[in-house]
């Protein structure tokens, strides 16, 4: 048997939906749209807050930067998918791939750090919104920002570098149009239980210990809620909160799907795998946009003036 390391990797090859390979065009074009909403949307939500001075406050800050992690993620899934499902290009070569992982990883753990901070902000809000703006500051805001981003990096870095230990045979085939972790180190024929331990590690300390604290900031923001007498202050400060409890849910959701299917779903159809891996990367940057569009009344008027003046 023969393996590759070193300089002699192998190109990984891409994959689509096996089996309707003649109708990647027809499918790309459900794939285009998508990516359209998404660029669109987030690029929308982007211009209008750094246009309307009055949405510069931490709520907002806090959502463009939701809508800049999601373009990385677009950025960093398109260029492979539309190469495969347009011209049927399968190859990608290896450090390439663990390039694009690194950054659709390094993505999906800001989404979640930006979505923990999203829930803390509105728990100051709710719960001392006369000094929301003093302990949020846009100096705050900046180094809030800057540390999710090395932590994300801090965690993602090790990952190619363990990668690049292994060892691969023969097989070399992908179960997506782009690379992730868990779908690379199955195709080595060495030992990688390191590198399970390590991606185990991640998701605990990062998606796991993010989720905990998002549930513990809205337990707080409803004891918080549930002590103001008005009815309709209630309603009022919890309608502040829906357009981020959806946003969490369209992350949260569908990353457990996945984790669920990969870890027990051994006998679930591979269609399944692949869809589920499509939504767990796709839903979140095309719904973000949506769903702050439509329940946030500020954005959605500011977007609708535009367009009258247009």
């Amino acid at each position: 048997m023969v393996f590759f390391n070193g300089s002699t990797y192998r190109p990984f090859l891409l994959s689509g939906f096996p089996g309707l390979e003649e109708s990647h065009p027809v499918i790309s074009i459900l794939f285009c749209a998508l990516y359209l909403i998404a660029l669109m949307g987030n690029i929308t939500i982007l211009v209008v807050i750094r246009v309307e001075r009055s949405l510069h406050a931490p709520m907002y800050l806090f959502l463009s930067m939701l809508a800049a992690t999601d373009l990385g993620l677009c950025a960093a899934t398109l260029p492979t998918l539309l190469k495969l499902f347009w011209f049927n290009v399968r190859e990608i070569d290896f450090d390439a791939c663990l390039i694009q992982m690194f950054f659709i990883h390094v993505f999906s753990l800001m989404e979640s750090g930006i979505l923990l901070t999203m829930a803390f902000d509105r728990y100051v809000a709710i719960s001392n919104p006369l000094r929301y703006t003093t302990i949020l500051t846009d100096s705050t805001i900046a180094k809030i920002g800057v540390g999710l981003l090395l932590r994300a990096v801090a965690v993602i870095f090790p990952g190619p570098f363990l990668i690049k230990r292994l060892r691969f045979c023969k097989a070399n085939v992908l179960s997506h149009s782009y690379c992730l972790h868990p779908d690379i180190i199955k195709l080595s024929c060495s030992d990688h239980r390191i590198n399970s331990i390590y991606g185990l590690i991640i998701i605990l300390i990062t998606f796991g210990v993010d989720s905990v604290l998002i549930l513990l900031s809205y337990l707080k923001i409803l004891i918080t809620v549930l002590g103001i007498a008005s009815r309709e202050e209630q309603f009022k400060a919890l309608n502040t909160c829906v357009s981020h409890i959806c946003a969490v849910l369209l992350v949260y959701v569908p990353m457990l799907g996945v984790s669920i299917i990969h870890r027990f779903g051994k006998h679930v159809p591979p269609m399944v795998h692949i869809i589920m891996g499509y939504v767990y990367l796709l839903i979140p940057p095309v719904l973000n946009p949506v769903v702050y569009c439509v329940k946030t009344q500020e954005i959605r008027t500011r977007i609708l003036g535009n367009l009258l003046k247009l």
